[in-house]
């Protein structure tokens, strides 16, 4: 009878517990993703920290042993957006950096003009905190873009640049901007189309849970944009003077910053290698990171370097 008791007092509490992360998921499922993420990256030795660069406070996490490594974020991203990439790097003797850019993440929010040229020279200022007198780059989409306007302004500091569906070279944008601080159920869902060709309905406690994620950085991604349309740090012509190698890495069906581009770079750049990799959009390093991380190592790690080339990997 006693026993019986407290098997029902067990299931009870666990049947209370159960319904509160249900409740917790259902308001707030990307703050659990974001634990569950946290919580996996330092089981992996990835610690969080922060470093204050002149007037800017700039969060980063960092992990590893080994070959310096340091990757560069996308527009409304984080630096926890490499969080399936940066393990695998670590396991094969990489000390991997992945910062938040000024306005992102958790690093501060001042009232600059988030240009292109201000997060490199941020860039090169982490750089320095780190003692990094030389790296392996790598960019995901505008990171990219940030990685290429630093690599030119400091080629000495780039042992070899990897750049995953950069931007940076003058195409007309589909797109309109204010998808990337949604402020509708269907314009979170039109974003994801743009991202990934894996997208599907997602639910609405989902997508309103997007929303709020990405409403405090919506005036931080307008500002960006402002200085990004305006052609200032566009790279057109100049990336020829770029020396170091480079692995140009594309997801084929990648609608947001089209094929071409790649095209466009690996032309410029007659010293870089193009891998495309078919089924794969904007979203490649996280959709096709188990296809990605083995080219990307024998990118880093081809003594000498990889000779110029441009390969498809199917499906």
């Amino acid at each position: 009878m006693k026993r019986g008791r407290h098997l029902r007092r067990a299931l009870a509490l666990v049947f209370a517990v159960a319904a509160c992360l249900g409740a917790i998921f259902y308001w707030r499922p990307f703050w659990i993703m974001d634990q569950v993420t946290r919580g996996l990256l330092r089981l992996d030795g990835v610690r969080s920290d922060y470093v204050q660069l002149g007037s800017y406070r700039i969060h980063y996490l960092a992990g590893g042993e080994g070959r310096p490594l340091v990757l560069v974020h996308g527009l409304g991203g984080r630096a926890q957006d490499w969080a399936l990439l940066m393990p695998a790097l670590m396991r094969h003797g990489y000390r991997v950096y992945a910062l938040d850019l000024l306005g992102f993440g958790q690093s501060q929010r001042p009232d600059v003009d988030y240009s292109i040229a201000l997060q490199s020279e941020v860039l090169n200022q982490f750089f320095d905190s780190q003692h990094l007198s030389r790296a392996d780059l790598g960019g995901w989409s505008m990171g990219g873009w940030v990685a290429l306007k630093f690599t030119l302004a400091h080629p000495e500091r780039v042992r070899r640049l990897v750049l995953f569906d950069s931007a940076g070279v003058d195409f007309k944008p589909a797109f309109d901007f204010t998808l990337f601080h949604p402020a509708t159920v269907e314009q979170a869902e039109e974003f994801l189309t743009w991202l990934t060709p894996q997208s599907s309905r997602i639910p609405r406690f989902i997508a309103r849970d997007m929303i709020r994620e990405m409403q405090p950085t919506g005036w931080v991604v307008d500002r960006a944009r402002k200085s990004m349309v305006s052609g200032a740090d566009l790279l057109n012509g100049r990336l020829g003077s770029i020396q170091a190698p480079v692995l140009i890495v594309w997801g084929k069906q990648d609608v947001l910053i089209p094929l071409f581009c790649a095209d466009e770079m690996h032309r410029e750049m007659p010293q870089s290698s193009l891998a495309i990799f078919d089924g794969c959009g904007h979203l490649a390093p996280v959709e096709c990171g188990g296809r990605i991380v083995p080219e990307t190592l024998r990118f880093l790690e081809a003594e000498p370097p990889l000779p110029p080339s441009a390969r498809e990997f199917p499906r």
